[in-house]
């Protein structure tokens, strides 16, 4: 990762990530309009990218969800998307980009964050499963072990997440794609 830098996006980086966004997610081009409704909406709450020199090479949002208690409704974070240029793949961006995410989520006070996302992976950099938490996917699709959660500090709640609506208008929350929904039975869910 030598010579790469993270730091907060400027608006001046707004085209530059959505290029990161859409050649990282070339299966999920919608991937890219919904960071433009998130911040369209005012649910984006902080974004990151990664460059080498001047150029973007990645990119991470963590953006407002909520959980829906039995009590009450608990603002939280969602990390999604995470994009990483195809060209600057398996070189560690991804997880310095989830570390620095985390890092301004815990130094913000935030509680808890969610994503849906291979278990390996994230897993191996700070999330566990979030049905072990008491939390509820916000949708069926997301198959169990792919639901996870990075605990910063005691939440002091459980139920169910909802997304923003851009997750929903753009079809982006959980698996919809039949051939991708055999992966429930491979992550045994």
């Amino acid at each position: 990762m030598s010579g790469i830098e993270i730091r907060p996006a400027t608006a001046d980086d707004h085209d530059a990530i959505r290029e990161v966004i859409l050649a990282a997610f070339a299966e999920e081009p919608g991937v890219a309009d919904v960071v433009e409704e998130l911040r369209a909406t005012r649910r984006a709450w902080h974004e990151l990218v990664a460059t080498d020199g001047a150029t973007v090479v990645g990119h991470v949002m963590l953006n407002r969800g909520w959980v829906d208690d039995d009590l009450r409704v608990v603002d939280v974070l969602v990390l999604s998307p995470l994009g990483v240029a195809p060209d600057y793949q398996q070189g560690g961006i991804g997880t310095e980009l989830i570390a620095a995410a985390l890092d301004a989520a815990r130094a913000a006070g935030e509680a808890l964050v969610f994503l849906e996302g291979a278990p390996d992976y994230y897993g191996a950099r700070g999330f566990e499963r979030a049905d072990r938490r008491g939390f509820l996917a916000p949708t069926s699709r997301i198959p169990a072990p792919a639901f996870q959660v990075a605990v910063l500090q005691d939440p002091d709640a459980s139920g169910r997440l909802v997304y923003p609506d851009a997750f929903w208008a753009a079809h982006a929350a959980g698996l919809r794609d039949p051939e991708l929904s055999r992966l429930r039975e491979l992550l045994g869910d």
